[in-house]
Order: structure tokens, then sequence, then C-alpha cells
């Protein structure tokens, strides 16, 4: 029998399919409602609100958040927690881009007073397990808070924050609330599997490329099968779901408000297409976009020309088409060079495999004489930026020996089935 959730979707999806042709379900003519309006879709933080706090009453609390912890009139979780006086606040952890957002990627804020409500913040970018069991320590926390938007990809780095954050609360003995939020890419899970030999800080543990998960599930993810033995023990763990979320919706779809989680992750169309774009951050020869007003979906580089777009919409990839595109970065890669190359438009976001589509890209890519991956010297044993991406040397190695787009999805289809089939009893919300 279908769950109430999955009953909730289908009729919020029939009132909007109704709504799009103009008629209201008493078949006049209907006026468009906003998108939060239609929706049903609450947060962990909307929740939590709604019960009054009930779930840190009594708890000396750390939050770990950033610009996107707000509710649907943009108020911030920690500005809204300190305003009501029913919950102690210890600190503030602030992660990468910091807990106001100002820094740029690979910097913080730094620590200090927060202006808005004098409580101290703690710069954590970066922290190791250790460091947070010690900022934990100093702000004399009972209880850690997170809430944070995530965007669904494994090298996005708040989630392994939140990794390292769990860990340091399961060693000290410490309670973990996760405010969750919907996935803004949807539910399903694509890609390649990270291997324990390229774990970085792009991709700490064992899960695929686009993990089609919430934060919350991931954290019942991580506090099932890796706590036990990196921590000795699972953290004290406590989920506040989203209500009315199904995983075949993408953000557009939930009134959730959208803060961009960082500079270069601007709107939901960049999440969309993040977990394949991505990739090119490995490429050494062709910009991601980074230091233009569309990263991630403007890609291209100097050698590159119009045929690239053309090869690419020949191949008839699902729900995506590719428009030839100019531009020249301000910032990172070929600054100040006119660069050609695609803009990614997404058509239809529930047909649309990311991961898939940048390895399409790849592949055409290559056709090109200058094309290079980028190598690090800081990293001789692993120097490819690309596998760290990816979780291992085989997509490079394969497209290196001419490996065509279905051989190399091919290559993975076992893992991500088996990754799908170990993360369900940690899932939340319907499938």
């Amino acid at each position: 029998m279908p769950s109430i959730e999955t009953w909730d979707y289908v009729a919020r999806m029939r009132r909007r399919h109704l709504l799009a042709g103009g008629l209201g379900a008493a078949g006049v003519l209907a006026t468009a409602e906003p998108a939060a309006a239609r929706s049903g879709v609450r947060t962990g933080f909307d929740r939590l609100v709604e019960s009054r706090w009930a779930a840190l009453e009594g708890q000396r609390v750390g939050v770990i958040s950033n610009p996107t912890g707000v509710d649907r009139r943009y108020r911030h979780l920690v500005d809204l927690m300190h305003a009501s006086g029913r919950v102690e606040i210890g600190g503030v952890f602030g992660p990468e881009h910091g807990f106001r957002g100002s820094a740029q990627a690979g910097g913080s804020e730094g620590t200090g007073v927060d202006a808005r409500t004098g409580l101290t913040v703690y710069d954590a970018y970066g922290a190791s397990q250790a460091k947070w069991e010690q900022l934990y320590a100093t702000a004399a926390v009972d209880t850690v808070v997170f809430d944070i938007q995530d965007v669904g990809a494994r090298f996005y780095t708040y989630i392994w924050t939140l990794y390292d954050a769990m860990v340091a609360a399961a060693r000290s003995g410490r309670r973990f609330v996760v405010l969750d939020r919907p996935n803004p890419i949807g539910g399903t899970a694509y890609g390649p599997m990270m291997t324990a030999g390229y774990t970085s800080g792009v991709g700490k543990k064992e899960i695929v490329q686009q993990h089609g998960m919430t934060v919350g599930e991931l954290a019942r993810f991580y506090n099932g099968e890796f706590l036990p033995t990196e921590a000795g023990a699972r953290v004290e763990l406590e989920v506040i779901a989203c209500r009315g979320w199904h995983g075949r919706e993408v953000a557009a779809d939930t009134g959730v408000p959208w803060v961009l989680p960082s500079p270069n992750m601007p709107t939901p169309d960049t999440a969309l297409v993040y977990p394949g774009t991505g990739m090119f951050e490995g490429v050494a020869s062709i910009s991601e976009g980074r230091g233009t007003t569309r990263p991630f979906e403007l890609v291209g580089g100097p050698e590159m020309d119009h045929h690239w777009s053309d090869r690419l919409n020949a191949l008839g990839l699902s729900g995506v088409e590719f428009r030839e595109a100019y531009f020249t970065p301000t910032f990172n890669k070929f600054t100040g060079v006119l660069c050609a190359g695609v803009e990614v438009k997404v058509t239809d976001p529930r047909s649309y495999d990311a991961v898939r589509t940048g390895v399409a890209m790849l592949v055409e890519a290559r056709r090109y004489p200058s094309f290079v991956w980028r190598a690090d010297a800081w990293d001789p044993q692993r120097p490819y930026w690309i596998d760290k991406l990816t979780g291992s040397p085989r997509l490079r190695t394969m497209l290196d020996a001419g490996a065509t787009v279905d051989e190399a999805v091919g290559a993975w289809r076992a893992e991500l089935a088996a990754f799908t089939a170990r993360r369900r009893p940690y899932l939340l919300y319907p499938r």
C-alpha cells in the first residue's frame, strides 16, 4: 500500500499540473500560486521552530551552519534560536566560506564574535576530528546541531564537515542533531564509488559520486556504516526530518528557499550540473566556469571551439542541451582569457544524469590536442585530481585508452547497485 508521503506527493503533483495548465481543482481559471504556497515541504528547521525548540530543551548547544540555515522568510537558525531565549547557545562553528558566507573557496572567516548575536563563532574550516573535539570542549556544548544545505555531490565538502563533526561528537559523548533539508537534485544515486586509496577532503568515505541522499539520511548512513569503526561507537543521533519531501522532487518543486551555499554554487541549476561538470576541476586545460556568473554551467577553454557543442548535442543525452558559449573568467583558470565551450542547459531534471553527462563531455573534450589532466606536485603518489574526484584512477585511465561513454559508465554499474541497496535502510523519504 502506498505510504502517506507518497499520496501527499501524488496529490501535490496533480495540483501543480492543474495550476500549470491554468485550471484549478474546480476546473475554473486559477491564479498562479507562489512555489512556497503550493508545496507542503517543511524543513527540519521549520519543524524545530514549530515545536518551540523542544529537541534542544535543557541543553547547551553548538551550531554548525552557514547562510543556508534559514526559514521561509530567510531568517537564520542562529538568529531565531538566540532571540527565542529558549536555547542556551555555547558557540557557532563556521565551515568553509564561513558562518556568514563571506569567504571564497578554500577560505574561512576566522574565529570572532558575531555582530548580530554577540555569540562566539569558531573557525572550523578544515578541522580534523581531534580539532572538532577541542572546539566542542572550548564551547562547553552538550549537543551539536547541524543545518547546512547540501547539493548532492560527494566532492561538496559540507558533507565531510558533517562526518568529522559526528565522529568527534561520538568520541566525546555528545549528542548530535541534524535539521534536514531536501536534496536539491533529487533522491537518485549515480556515478562511481570512492575507493579507500583515493580518499581526501573531497571524498573521505565510500559513497558514490551523486549520493542521492539528504544530509539527514547521510548522517544515518554514516552512523550505521562508518562510525562504529572510526569512532568506536555510534553517536547519539536525532534527525529532525523534512515533512512532505519525495525523492523525485528537485529544488524547484519544494518551495524551500534557496540561499547559495558557497560563492560558486549560486543557483539550484548549478547544483543540478555540478556532480558532472565538477569533474572539470580535474582538467588543467578547461575551465569549469569559476570566475563567471554561471560556474559549472559554463565550461570551456582557450583551445576549444564550436565543434564541442555540436558533438555533444549529436549524442542525444537525456534531459540536456548544450549551447555554444564564449566567456572570459575573472579569476581561477584562464583569468582574462577568452574561452570557447558550452553552457549546459538542463531541460528535464528527472531524466538528466549529471555524471553520465560529465563523462560524455570529457570523452568529447579529449578529442582536442590541448586536453591535459590536472596533476598536483604536492601529492606525487596520487597526482591526478580527477582520481580524487571520481574515487579512483579508473575513469581517467579508461578515457585515456579511448573508452566510450557507455563503457565508462558501465564500469561502475555493479558498485552503484550495491550502494543503492546498502543505503536503503537509512532512507527517510519515499523514492
